[in-house]
């Protein structure tokens, strides 16, 4: 038996390609965040978030944070800072939640919401989070000052 068949052939290690970032943005004004209910998909519809959405080819995580509450909300606001952890939304993207800064314009839900409220820290209890949102919420209360 020659050495080509006793070693298996070299295969390239495949490396995982990058996920697609998607930004959750934590609305703050005069101490209260800006929460979201969803209206659709059907799964999630009915539960709060914060506003964001997926980033672009060739944007900042900070760039599309402020391009999707443009879109979602009709506000102008600015990404002050990246929060701790990161979640896989389903294979392929991952979910990483900033703080941000209202700017201008007053929150209407034109995308993908039925309902925007603003809470403050004693209050982040009470909608019902979807639960990559609720694991940020002790992040938001200390932003809020709790």
């Amino acid at each position: 038996m020659d050495k080509a068949a006793e070693t298996p052939a070299e295969t390239p290690v495949e490396t995982p390609a990058e996920p697609r970032i998607v930004v959750g943005g934590a609305l703050i004004h005069r101490g209260r965040v800006l929460a979201a209910r969803r209206s659709a998909p059907a799964a999630v519809a009915g539960r709060w978030e914060f506003p964001g959405g997926k980033a672009e080819p060739g944007e900042t995580e900070a760039q599309a944070l402020e391009r999707e509450l443009l879109e979602e909300l009709g506000v102008q606001a600015r990404a002050l800072e990246r929060l701790p952890g990161a979640w896989s939304v389903r294979p392929g993207l991952e979910l990483r939640f900033w703080a941000a800064e209202l700017l201008a314009g007053d929150p209407r839900p034109l995308e993908d919401h039925d309902e925007l409220r603003w809470l403050g820290p004693a209050e982040l209890d009470s909608v019902d989070w979807i639960e990559h949102d609720r694991d940020i919420l002790p992040h938001i209360a200390r932003l809020l000052g709790a």
